[in-house]
């Protein structure tokens, strides 16, 4: 860790988590003041990217992530088809809030053809998203953009680091969006932004104009060989991280996607989740 040591977060972190666990705020992130450097008030929210409960039931995620205090939900497609008949998207849609889950959002949706652009937000809207996490090819954005704007549900597009030939970086996302509706945005993945070897920190102030939405997860090397790894420790510079998007105002969603131990994850996910909460009541 960067500016903050693991064993230092840990002594000041633990009463943090205490106060914490008392205080629950209605938007799902769980904050001992509820403010972050210099008094600044906190506007995003913490939630889950469901692909991290991919060897889960839809039944079970849903359990998981209130379990975790969780409140809100990006669901990929193994927990909802894209192909399900639209009533049977409704229904499902319908589980998750019954819960108690604000299910804002799909994804990574992959758009490589105009039938499939136009299945993800048809399936969007039969779910009641406000946003849509996708990977359009580039040629498509047009009718994404054409999407977005008759339907009113956002785009973000997720960049998937050094392997992705499309979007490997959040500013490579960024060139190719910056003249579209303001409603096509980025959803930046933290760990595959490091991955390629951008300081996320960086990359946040570059695009914070645009951001949408982030995954995120901690990795053990600024490489493409970086794997995730429990939120601190790794090699992303978090408390700088968490500082930066609270200047920035970022009012969005702050989505766990842990990668590690598909059949085993929640350990290491409540680990993460735990962290991040105790850094942000440490700031």
């Amino acid at each position: 860790m960067t500016g903050l040591g693991r064993r230092e977060f840990l002594k000041s972190g633990v009463f943090g988590l205490m106060a914490a666990s008392i205080d629950a705020g209605s938007n799902g992130l769980v904050h001992a003041s509820g403010r972050g450097p210099g008094g600044k008030a906190v506007r995003f929210s913490l939630g889950l990217a469901s692909y991290t409960l991919r060897e889960f039931s839809l039944e079970q995620t849903i359990a998981i992530t209130k379990r975790l205090a969780l409140e809100k939900i990006v669901l990929k497609s193994m927990h909802l088809p894209l192909e399900s008949p639209e009533p049977e998207i409704a229904a499902a849609a319908q589980k998750v809030r019954a819960a108690g889950l604000d299910l804002y959002g799909c994804g990574v949706v992959y758009m490589t053809s105009e039938a499939e652009v136009e299945q993800g937000f048809r399936y969007a809207k039969a779910a009641g998203l406000r946003m849509i996490i996708g990977a359009p090819a580039p040629e498509l954005l047009g009718q994404v953009e054409k999407k977005v704007r008759e339907s009113d549900i956002r785009l973000a597009i997720h960049n998937h680091g050094p392997e992705d030939k499309l979007y490997p970086t959040p500013a490579s996302v960024y060139e190719k969006i910056r003249k579209l509706d303001r409603r096509v945005g980025l959803c930046i993945d933290i760990g595959h932004t490091m991955r390629a070897g951008i300081d996320p920190v960086k990359a946040a102030q570059e695009c914070a104009d645009r951001v949408l939405d982030f995954h995120v997860k901690d990795v053990t090397a600024a490489t493409k060989d970086g794997q995730t790894v429990e939120m601190g420790r790794g090699v992303i510079d978090l408390p700088g991280f968490m500082r930066t998007i609270v200047k920035l105002d970022y009012d969005g969603t702050l989505a766990f996607e842990f990668e590690k131990d598909e059949k085993d994850p929640l350990p290491g996910l409540a680990e993460s989740v735990g962290y991040l909460r105790g850094l942000l009541a440490a700031l």
